[in-house]
């Protein structure tokens, strides 16, 4: 087994430890294979993650070892990489890598990072998201077709308040929207606004779409999952390769890819191919910064008109002002 493999990444040389070390067993990838992926679209990955804190998910044995989320920055971090701190709701804090670099990519991808899992928010400012994120999940009984529909009937409810959203595959069955936005709301009034549009796209395709946060309210349906906005929430990144047996990523799309596009294109060995022939498709995001303040007067609408208030939040998230109860359904009708 070769000791170790250097990559040319921009100025830097980084060196990875054991390439041929078998990370993908049913297809044969290895740690050097991810590594030369992530040097490939580095100038795509960078741009997503570029002065995001970001938390690392290592499998430093492969997808079939034992893996984690590193939040904290590695002790033997080099001093060319950056740091954001960002707080939990918990109220404690944490130092997180923020690359400015895509060296900083593969130095992590030597680590055993597979995926990468930046805030919706830069080092300046941890406290205000400057992307809204909207996860269109299927649930059992629907797959990618379903969620490329309500993705594209997401497209006109962001249109409508002024809004508009660059798509990715999840690298599984789901598609992600996002949304850059003005760093100007808090991480309250962000999720608020994802609940207002989820539920514009609930009300358009009520038998198709859900918002319930009980699994077992949700049916055969496409789950918008709101709390991936919340505080301490992330959504893996564009490009990051996601930890199953094909070895996919999650894939930057044109929207007039959209309806043609199935997760199984996109690996760590075909991706590359694409980046080299068509470039970062996302690349313009960055050149807008939206206004929420169409989707808060919609929420407002809904709360007062409809009585459609908060949503709950994650069971490890503190008590919010205004959240209902975090009872399930079904445990509350048993209640005397």
């Amino acid at each position: 087994m070769a000791e170790a493999l250097e990559l040319t990444v921009g100025r830097r040389t980084v060196r990875v430890t054991h390439p041929e070390k078998v990370y993908f067993p049913e297809r044969g990838f290895t740690k050097g294979d991810v590594a030369r992926y992530y040097a490939a679209v580095g100038d795509g990955v960078l741009r997503v993650l570029r002065d995001r804190p970001t938390t690392m998910e290592r499998y430093p044995e492969g997808v079939t070892g034992e893996s984690f989320f590193q939040k904290r920055a590695p002790k033997n971090l080099p001093d060319w990489i950056p740091t954001g701190r960002i707080s939990f709701p918990s109220g404690r804090h944490a130092d997180e890598i923020c690359p400015t670099e895509a060296a900083a990519v593969v130095w992590a991808a030597n680590l055993g990072c597979l995926t990468f899992h930046p805030w919706p928010v830069r080092r300046a400012d941890t406290d205000h998201p400057d992307e809204l994120r909207i996860d269109l999940d299927p649930q059992p009984g629907t797959g990618y077709a379903d969620a490329v529909r309500a993705a594209l009937e997401l497209r006109d409810v962001l249109d409508g308040l002024g809004l508009a959203g660059w798509p990715k595959t999840s690298g599984g069955r789901g598609l992600h929207v996002f949304v850059p936005i003005a760093p100007e709301w808090t991480f309250v009034q962000v999720r608020r606004s994802a609940i207002a549009v989820a539920r514009e796209l609930e009300r358009r395709a009520p038998e198709r779409v859900t918002t319930a946060w009980w699994k077992e309210e949700r049916g055969a349906k496409i789950f918008v999952d709101y709390n991936q906005t919340a505080r301490d929430r992330t959504i893996a990144s564009a490009y990051s390769v996601r930890p199953r047996p094909h070895a996919p990523v999650s894939a930057p799309l044109r929207w007039d890819e959209v309806e043609s596009a199935v997760p199984e294109d996109f690996d760590i060995a075909t991706m590359p191919g694409r980046f080299a022939e068509v470039g970062d498709v996302h690349a313009d995001m960055d050149e807008h910064a939206y206004r929420l303040d169409a989707a808060l007067e919609l929420a407002a609408r809904d709360e007062a008109e409809h009585g459609l208030g908060d949503l709950p939040y994650p069971p490890d998230h503190p008590k919010m002002d205004g959240e209902p109860t975090r009872v399930q359904p079904s445990r509350a009708k048993k209640r005397p």
